[in-house]
C-alpha cells in the first residue's frame, strides 16, 4: 500500500483537527435521524395514501410496506442540453428499481440554471444563488420522509454542490448521483476559440459566430469543454458518490444506461436495513473533500469549486479554506489538459483514459485517500478502472464483474429491461484497467506531468485574498505589474476595449461583483476582449471580486477576491492609475497606493427586475467566497 504523499497527509489532519467539533455536531446529527427515522408501518394510513396515490404500478408494493423505497431528486429541464436527458430517466429507473423488489417515486424537481445562457445577462446574478435554491429544494424533496435511499440526477455548476448541500442534510441515507453524460463531440475548440476572438475583434458576424457556437453545443448532453460541469462530474468520482466510471458516458449508449441501472440497485442495496450500509454523511467526510480538492487540481478543474467545495464541506461539518487548497496544489501536479487548458475535451479525455487513469495515478502516488467509504466499491481503487459491456460469456481475468454487492452484471437493452441471458445481446457490466495513457497531450502520468504544481494559487497582500488559476496561463505571464483601470461592470470593460482606451499594459479591476454586491456573477464576457489584449503584446490581467467562468483560460486573473468591494473591502479603495502587482510565483496581490487614506467608493444601487430583487435576502447575508459565498448555511450556523 502506498504511503499518503506528506503534503496530502497534513492539510488532511489540519482539516480534521480544524473540524473536529463542527464534525462531531454534524455526526450525530445524521445518527439522531437514522434513529428516529419513521417506520413508515407506523405512519398515518391517510399519510401514506397521499404518499401512493400516484404511484401507479408500485402502490401495490408500497402498500406491503416491504422493501426499500428510492427517492429521485430531478433537476431535469430540456433548455439545458445536460440535464434533457433526464426527462425519461424516472420510469427508467422505476423499472430498474422493480428488478430488486424495490420502488422509486420522483421526490421532488429542483432549478437547473444554464450559466452558459445566462453569460452575460441579468439572469447571471441569480446563478450563485441558485445552489443555495437547489440545496433547498432538495431537502424539501427529502422532507417527507417516505424514502430509504436517494438517486440525485443533476450535472451541472450549481446543480451538484447543491444537491450535495441539501442531501447531506439528510445524510443517514445512502445516496448516489446519476450523471447523464457529455454530448458528442462537436467542432474543433481552437476554431470556436477563433471566431469568439475574431467578433471580439470585430472582424466576425454575429451569424458566423452562431454558427460556430451552435457547431459546439449541437446535441443533448453536457457541453464537452472542461468546465464547472464536467469538474463538478469529476469530483463525484473523486468522492466515490458515483457507479465507478459513470462520469463521461455518453447519453443513450446501452453503456449509460447500464450504468443508470447498477445506480439503482446499488443505492437499493446500501440501506440502513442491510448488511451494507453507507449512509451519504459518512461517505462525505474529511478524506473525501480533500479527494475531491485533489481531483480538481490533477485535472486543472474549474475555479468556482474554491467556492463550492468550501460549501460542501460545511454542509457535512467540515471546514477546508483557500490556504489548504493552495498547499495541496503545491504537491498535486497537473495530469489533465482539457479544453481550455488544452485543445480536446472531456470525450477525447475520457477515451484517453479518463478519471480511472487519473485516480489510479494519484493512488500510486499518495496523492489520494484510497480508504474513503464509496458508493460504489471497496474503496477508491475500484475508481481506477474503467467500466465496460462484456458478452455474459466472457471469462477474461482482467475483468472485474459487478459494483459491488447488488449491482447487476447485465445491461439493459433499449426497452430499459436485461436482455436474456444466452441472446446475441446479453451482456454484463464489468471492469477492466485502464492502462497507459491514451494520448499524451491530454493525460500524462506522475512521473511527467504538465506541470509539476496544480495550478491553483492563494494570492494575498493589501488587496486581499484571491484566487489565481495558473494551469491554463504561460508561466511567463506569472507577474503582472501595471497601472490599473477601475470598472464597476464587466460591460463598461467591453466598452472601453471597444474605444481603444484599454490598448496599454493594465490591470482590469471590475469590482462590486462579489456575493454580497450582486450575487457574484461570472464574467465569461471578460475573456474575449482582455485576450485580445493580451495577443496585441501588452501585460494584460484581470482582479475581480466576481467571479470566472469554468470555461476561462488564458488571461492572469485575481477572482474571488475577498473581502469584497461591497462593505469596504480593498477593491473598494482603489483608483485608476493605481500600480497592481499579482504574481503566482511569491503569491502577492497588492499596490502600491496608500489605501489608509482614501474612502471606499460608492457602490451601484441594488439591481432589480429579472427577479433579482427577490434575492436581496441572500445578498445581505451571504458570507464571504472562502467560505462559499452562502447566506443560507451562514443563517443556519454551519
Amino acid at each position: 500500500m502506498t504511503s499518503l504523499h506528506p503534503t496530502l497527509d497534513r492539510v488532511t489532519d489540519r482539516i480534521i483537527e480544524r473540524s473536529k467539533d463542527s464534525r462531531c455536531a454534524y455526526l450525530e446529527l445524521i445518527e439522531h435521524e437514522a434513529a428516529n427515522q419513521p417506520d413508515r408501518n407506523a405512519v398515518s394510513c391517510s399519510n401514506l395514501a397521499h404518499a401512493y396515490a400516484g404511484a401507479q404500478e408500485d402502490q401495490a408494493k408500497l402498500k406491503t410496506g416491504r422493501g426499500v423505497n428510492i427517492g429521485i431528486v430531478t433537476a431535469y429541464n430540456d433548455m439545458l442540453s445536460a440535464h434533457q436527458p433526464y426527462g425519461r430517466y424516472p420510469e427508467r429507473l422505476k423499472i430498474y428499481a422493480r428488478e430488486v423488489g424495490a420502488t422509486a417515486q420522483v421526490a421532488g424537481g429542483t432549478p437547473a440554471m444554464c450559466d452558459g445562457v445566462t453569460q452575460g445577462q441579468n439572469g447571471m446574478e441569480l446563478s450563485l444563488f441558485s445552489r443555495d435554491v437547489i440545496a433547498l429544494s432538495t431537502a424539501v424533496a427529502l422532507s417527507h420522509a417516505m424514502y430509504d435511499g436517494s438517486l440525485l440526477l443533476g450535472i451541472c455548476d450549481k446543480i451538484v454542490p447543491g444537491l450535495v448541500i441539501g442531501a447531506l442534510r439528510f445524510g443517514h441515507l445512502p445516496a448516489i448521483f446519476v450523471p447523464s453524460g457529455p454530448m458528442p463531440t462537436g467542432i474543433a475548440n481552437k476554431e470556436k476559440q477563433r471566431v469568439r476572438q475574431l467578433y471580439a475583434e470585430g472582424k466576425a458576424t454575429r451569424a458566423d459566430l452562431l454558427e460556430s457556437e451552435s457547431g459546439s453545443y449541437h446535441s443533448p448532453g453536457t457541453c464537452t469543454f472542461y468546465g464547472t460541469a464536467n469538474s463538478n462530474q469529476m469530483m463525484m468520482e473523486m468522492m466515490g458518490l458515483h457507479i465507478p466510471g459513470a462520469a463521461f458516458i455518453q447519453p443513450g449508449t446501452k453503456l449509460r444506461q447500464a450504468l443508470d441501472r447498477a445506480a439503482v440497485h446499488r443505492v437499493a442495496a446500501i440501506g440502513k436495513d442491510g448488511n451494507d450500509y453507507r449512509p451519504l454523511g459518512r461517505c462525505i467526510d474529511e478524506k473525501a473533500i480533500v479527494n475531491a480538492a485533489v481531483g480538481l487540481l490533477a485535472t486543472g478543474g474549474s475555479t468556482n469549486h474554491a467556492i463550492h467545495i468550501p460549501a460542501m464541506a460545511r454542509a457535512a461539518g467540515v471546514i477546508i479554506d483557500w490556504t489548504d487548497l493552495d498547499e495541496l496544489s503545491s504537491a498535486v501536479p497537473l495530469l489533465a489538459r482539457v479544453y481550455p487548458n488544452g485543445s480536446g475535451d472531456v470525450n477525447h479525455f475520457h477515451d484517453a483514459g479518463g478519471m480511472g487513469y487519473v485516480i489510479g495515478q494519484l493512488l500510486g502516488a499518495g496523492l489520494a485517500h484510497r480508504d474513503i467509504l464509496t458508493v460504489g466499491g471497496a474503496d477508491l481503487g475500484a475508481y481506477a478502472e474503467e467500466p465496460c459491456l462484456a458478452a455474459v460469456s466472457t471469462s477474461d481475468p482482467l475483468l472485474r464483474e459487478g459494483g459491488g454487492p447488488g449491482v447487476s452484471d447485465t445491461a439493459p437493452g433499449s426497452s430499459g429491461s436485461p436482455p436474456a441471458r444466452g441472446s446475441s445481446d446479453a451482456l454484463k457490466l464489468a471492469w477492466r484497467p485502464v492502462g497507459a495513457s491514451g494520448d499524451e497531450t491530454m493525460l500524462r502520468p506522475v512521473t511527467d506531468p504538465f506541470l509539476p504544481d496544480g495550478g491553483m494559487r492563494l494570492v494575498t497582500g493589501n488587496l486581499g485574498r484571491a484566487t489565481f488559476k495558473t494551469s491554463a496561463v504561460d508561466p511567463e505571464r506569472y507577474t503582472i505589474e501595471a497601472p490599473c483601470r477601475v470598472f464597476h461592470t464587466q460591460h463598461a470593460v467591453a466598452e472601453a476595449f471597444a474605444k481603444g482606451e484599454l490598448d496599454r499594459d493594465v490591470v482590469v479591476v471590475v469590482r462590486f461583483q462579489g456575493p454580497r454586491a450582486n450575487g457574484m456573477p461570472e464574467l465569461h464576457a471578460l475573456t474575449p476582449p482582455l485576450g485580445v489584449l493580451q495577443d496585441r503584446g501588452y501585460k494584460v490581467a484581470l482582479v475581480t471580486d466576481g467571479r470566472m467562468s469554468g470555461a476561462s483560460g488564458k488571461v492572469p486573473a485575481a477572482i474571488h477576491c475577498s473581502p469584497e468591494a461591497l462593505g469596504g473591502g480593498p477593491l473598494s479603495l482603489l483608483q485608476d492609475g493605481d500600480v497592481v502587482r499579482l504574481c503566482a510565483v511569491t503569491g502577492t496581490l497588492s499596490t502600491t497606493a496608500d489605501l489608509s487614506v482614501r474612502e471606499p467608493a460608492d457602490p451601484p444601487p441594488p439591481a432589480s427586475g429579472t427577479g433579482r430583487e427577490l434575492f436581496a435576502m441572500f445578498r445581505h447575508a451571504a458570507d464571504e467566497a472562502e467560505k462559499g459565498g452562502s447566506a443560507m448555511l451562514a443563517a443556519a450556523g454551519l
